[in-house]
């Protein structure tokens, strides 16, 4: 089981760690856009680019290739990893109305990880606690997809709660 953990400076910079190991981070260019960048601690950049009407759907690109992409759904957001032509579909929701816990699924409905959200009131931003299954770790590039799974949860607060 890995545990791992999103501090955030503000409400626009967020550091992934395990171990207190740096892995990346994720930055948004200004306060309340779906633009953002991700740079892993080999410094390999990566763009999330709004796409489609209303920004509805959000891809993960290197360079012009894209990587991912997630998109709001009935049950939450349905996160679609790309790799070697093969799309497989994940979906993030909230454990239960009322909680601060976002759970990510695949097809069949096996939790892969579970999101905890730490308000920092006297900042006015959050951070996060990540505890991922053991094979989570076999993901292909799985700080990337913990980073864009971050910027989906901070999506799904901007569209769905308006915070």
């Amino acid at each position: 089981m890995g545990q791992y953990q999103v501090n955030s400076s503000n409400s626009r910079n967020f550091d992934l760690t395990k171990d207190n190991i740096h892995l990346g981070e994720l930055s948004y260019p200004k306060w309340y856009t779906f633009n953002a960048e991700i740079i892993l601690a080999d410094l390999s950049r990566y763009q999330l680019v709004p796409q489609g009407r209303w920004d509805a759907t959000i891809q993960l690109k290197q360079d012009h290739k894209t990587l991912m992409d997630f998109k709001m759904g009935w049950k939450g957001i349905i996160l679609s990893n790309i790799t070697d032509g093969n799309r497989d579909e994940y979906l993030l929701t909230l454990k239960s109305l009322l909680s601060s816990k976002y759970v990510l699924m695949d097809a069949n409905g096996k939790e892969l990880l579970g999101i905890e959200l730490e308000l920092k009131w006297n900042q006015s931003h959050f951070d996060y606690h990540i505890l991922t299954v053991d094979e989570f770790d076999n993901f292909y590039h799985p700080e990337l997809f913990l980073l864009t799974t971050i910027h989906a949860v901070n999506y799904y607060l901007t569209v769905v709660i308006g915070s």
